[in-house]
């Protein structure tokens, strides 16, 4: 096995880019989703479960400033008097982009109040799921989302890493020949290129190490998939509930695997994994 892609995300929940090395730190990748969209009214971070129109941007940036590109061409900054009022426009929401603090604030990541729904119904938009459907087991998600949109000190949802290979990639494009399960839809930091290895081999490695580069990281469990995976990216990825359709029924609810960093080092394409 080799590394084959690395992708980093600057903004949470918008479409990122492709890069030849990261270094791999407790956060995950150094640099990762240091910006947030925060939901002034809801009062907690926006994600694309909530508002999938984020995965239709595209975002470039550091610590210092993230550029953002909508789906019109228009480009915003972060330090741009615009960006709130861009964004807020956009989305159809008062939200404001915030960037992740040096110093842990509790109150930036606890869920907001919950919407006046039933708690299930909420739940099932949240995860894309039909009346007859079941609902992931939670017992794959860190007890922190309970309180915490976004794990305490860090911006994403729940582990810091999502590892997918490109046996998953080929097996989904196999099986959903009428749909583009593209990755841009799976948001994975690292896709392993497992050759000719059958189906989705990382949904077997739950509580395994695999060592990339200088780093090593312990495979958590399987990726429970939820309506983010339907939603536009691009004119030439649109909304496709079929994707999330197979995954249910055929993938038991998963696609990708949620990982820790176990040592940190530098990781580059090409990598033997091991």
């Amino acid at each position: 096995m080799k590394v084959d892609q690395l992708w980093t995300y600057p903004v949470k929940s918008m479409v990122g880019g492709v890069v030849e090395s990261v270094r791999l730190i407790e956060t995950g990748v150094e640099g990762d989703r240091l910006w947030a969209c925060y939901d002034e009214d809801a009062g907690s971070i926006a994600n694309a479960r909530k508002h999938g129109a984020l995965m239709r941007c595209a975002a470039v940036g550091d610590a210092t400033r993230a550029t953002i590109t909508l789906p019109d061409g228009k480009i915003v900054t972060s330090d741009s008097s615009e960006c709130d009022a861009t964004l807020s426009s956009f989305l159809g929401r008062r939200v404001s982009l915030r960037r992740l603090p040096d110093q842990v604030d509790e109150s930036l990541h606890r869920r907001g109040a919950s919407a006046d729904v039933d708690l299930m119904t909420e739940l099932r938009t949240i995860f894309g799921r039909d009346d007859s459907e079941p609902l992931p087991d939670f017992s794959k998600f860190p007890p922190s989302v309970v309180e915490f949109e976004t794990p305490p000190g860090a911006f994403h949802d729940c582990y810091p890493l999502l590892v997918l290979t490109t046996s998953a990639l080929r097996s989904l494009a196999e099986a959903l020949p009428d749909s583009s399960p593209d990755v841009r839809r799976f948001r994975p930091n690292i896709v392993i290129d497992t050759g000719d290895e059958p189906g989705h081999p990382e949904l077997t490695w739950a509580g395994r190490r695999l060592s990339i580069g200088d780093a090593e990281i312990e495979i958590v469990n399987d990726c429970p998939r939820c309506v983010a995976i339907t939603h536009a990216v691009s004119d030439d990825l649109p909304v496709d509930r079929a994707i999330l359709r197979h995954v249910v029924h055929d993938l038991g609810q998963a696609v990708g695997a949620y990982a820790r960093v176990v040592r940190h080092g530098s990781v580059r394409v090409g990598d033997p994994v091991s």
